[in-house]
């Protein structure tokens, strides 16, 4: 089945993982210190504010499984479009203190110029945090370009203090979906359950995002969201962002002595992917920990003329 139910897991169990995981990339790679320390402090916002969100209510959407069903049938995600309303309150609370984190761990006046525009008001947080949710990156840049901001931290910050709500919206949605295994044949009553079996495409099948990398776990290709962590497999093996599967579609492992890592770079479109085996999948959030630790893979397929590709825009997509 293309979408893997990945299960949640507590802060009590995230936290050791997540620290385990860390001083396993410091053994491997200690130049990558400082960067080590900064991933810690946001990262530990983040779990905190999903452990918040997942004790409260989330908004009640007006999206039932056969409506689900088919906007993913055309090719839609299921989130995309949809009139959601946020706790404006406890994300903001969040996004300044991940603001005042960046600043301390290097982003100095950069981050803090973020951060009083949101206290200020220059900066709206709620429509901030809305465009984050809906993955308009035209608008978060432009907005953050006027106000003399740097657009990339912004899209950041709000990708961040964003993410543990599209997470549990994600879950709440495709909760009609079931936990089947990947082998397991869809339910013809059950009408996400197909959707989502026929969803072959290389963005996120919730928000529409690229996947921030890839796990193989039994050799199964397991595309894992950037934003809100669906995770979901190709029934072909081809480039995420075109779909060529032909010559200009190669994988490669820059470092001949650690073929489990390795990059997807296709020419037709110049993206590329990391994919990397493990043996199970990260859970929420710690995925970024794996993106950092494999950095020198995204430097790889740079380095070649390969980039990773703007969002698709769903806006002329019908919702119904």
């Amino acid at each position: 089945m293309p979408y893997i139910f990945v299960p949640s897991v507590s802060r009590e169990e995230l936290l050791p993982a997540a620290n385990q995981r860390w001083e396993a990339v410091l053994t491997d790679r200690p130049e990558l210190g400082a960067a080590v320390t900064l991933q810690r402090r946001l990262v530990e916002l983040v779990i905190g504010l999903k452990q918040t969100i997942e004790g409260g209510r989330l908004p009640r959407l007006s999206m039932p499984p056969r409506y689900v069903a088919a906007k993913l049938s055309r090719g839609v995600p299921a989130l995309s479009g949809e009139p959601i309303p946020l706790p404006v309150q406890a994300l903001t609370g969040v996004l300044l203190s991940l603001c005042g984190e960046l600043a301390a761990g290097g982003a100095g006046e950069v981050a803090e110029h973020i951060r009083s525009a949101i206290e200020s008001r220059q900066l709206d947080a709620g429509s901030l945090l809305a465009s984050s949710l809906s993955r308009d990156q035209g608008a978060i840049r432009s907005g953050a370009v006027h106000r003399g901001l740097a657009p990339d931290l912004v899209w950041l910050v709000a990708e961040l203090a964003v993410g543990p709500f599209a997470y549990a919206l994600q879950r709440s949605v495709f909760a009609h979906a079931g936990h089947p295994e990947p082998s397991d044949a869809p339910r013809s009553d059950n009408p996400v359950q197909l959707a989502l079996h026929g969803w072959n495409h290389g963005y996120c099948p919730a928000c529409g995002s690229w996947p921030a990398m890839a796990e193989v776990v039994g050799g199964h290709r397991t595309l894992c969201c950037s934003f809100c962590a669906a995770a979901w497999e190709l029934t072909t093996y081809a480039c995420v962002y075109c779909a060529e599967d032909g010559e200009p579609f190669v994988t490669a492992a820059p470092d001949e002595d650690r073929k489990d890592r390795r990059v997807e770079v296709c020419s037709s479109c110049s993206g590329y992917l990391k994919t990397v085996d493990v043996s199970e999948m990260s859970p929420f959030p710690l995925l970024s920990i794996a993106d950092l630790e494999t950095m020198d893979l995204d430097m790889a397929a740079m380095d070649h003329g390969y980039a990773k590709p703007a969002m698709k825009d769903f806006a002329r997509y019908p919702r119904r």
